[in-house]
C-alpha cells in the first residue's frame, strides 16, 4: 500500500479551498502553509496566461529529508506517508534545507491579530491540536483521518471522513487520493490513462503525488 494523490491542473481554477481548509483543518497560525496554491503569470497584456501550481508535501519514496534526519525524526511509514515525531525532532533544519521542494517550515506560534493575543479560535487550537513549537511541520496526507477511517472500516479517498481536507474540499473534484500500489484504483487508473507526471523527476524522488496535465 502506498498513498498518493493526483491534482488534475486542467480542472484546478485557483480558488485556493485546498489552502485554506487545510490551513483550517490543522490550526495553522500566519505564515505557515501545508498546502499552497502557486500562481504564475506569462505573456504581456492584452494576451495574458494565468497558470496555478498546488502544491505540497510529495511524500517521496526516497526522500532526502528523511536520509539526512539525524534523529530520525522523519521517517517514512509502510503506507509511504512522511511523518516527523515531534518528540524526536531537534530543529536542526536539515530536513527544510533538504527538501527539494521546499514544502517544510519549522513551527512557531503567531497571533493572527498581532498584539491584540490569541482569538478563541486559535485558542482551541493550542488546546486540542497542539503543536510543538521548533520543530519541523508539513503535510501528512491528514494521517489522523486515513488512520481512524481504515480502523473504522471505511476507505480513504472514497469515504469522506478518511480522505485529506484538500481533496474534500476541492469544488471541481481536481484532486484525487488513493492507493498507488492497487493497479485498477482510481488513481492509478488517472496516472496509467493520463500519463500522469510527478512534480520535477530529476531530482529522482519518485513523489507519491501526480499531476495530470492533459
Amino acid at each position: 500500500m502506498r498513498w498518493g494523490m493526483v491534482i488534475d491542473r486542467m480542472r484546478c481554477v485557483g480558488c485556493y479551498a485546498c489552502q485554506i481548509s487545510c490551513k483550517q483543518a490543522n490550526f495553522l497560525p500566519p505564515g505557515i502553509f501545508f498546502n499552497r496554491l502557486v500562481v504564475s503569470e506569462s505573456g504581456t497584456y492584452p494576451m495574458v496566461r494565468k497558470q496555478t501550481y498546488p502544491v505540497l508535501c510529495n511524500h517521496c519514496a526516497d526522500a532526502p529529508c528523511v536520509n539526512v534526519c539525524p534523529t530520525k525524526a522523519s521517517h517514512r511509514r509502510e503506507d509511504g506517508i512522511v511523518v516527523v515525531d515531534h518528540d524526536k525532532c531537534v530543529n536542526c533544519q536539515y530536513c527544510m534545507m533538504a527538501c527539494p521542494y521546499r514544502q517544510r517550515t519549522s513551527f512557531q506560534y503567531k497571533e493572527q491579530y498581532p498584539g491584540q493575543g490569541y482569538t478563541n479560535y486559535e485558542k482551541y487550537g493550542m488546546e486540542h491540536h497542539a503543536y510543538q513549537e521548533n520543530t519541523a511541520v508539513k503535510c501528512h496526507f491528514c494521517k489522523d483521518r486515513i488512520d481512524d477511517g481504515l480502523a473504522q472500516g471505511l476507505r480513504p479517498g472514497q469515504d469522506r471522513k478518511a480522505t485529506p481536507v484538500c481533496v474534500n474540499a476541492c469544488p471541481v473534484k481536481a484532486r484525487t487520493f488513493g492507493d498507488l500500489d492497487a493497479p485498477e484504483s482510481k488513481i492509478r487508473r488517472l496516472v496509467r490513462e493520463r500519463k500522469g507526471k510527478q512534480l520535477r523527476p530529476d531530482f529522482q524522488t519518485d513523489p507519491s503525488v501526480y499531476y495530470l496535465i492533459n
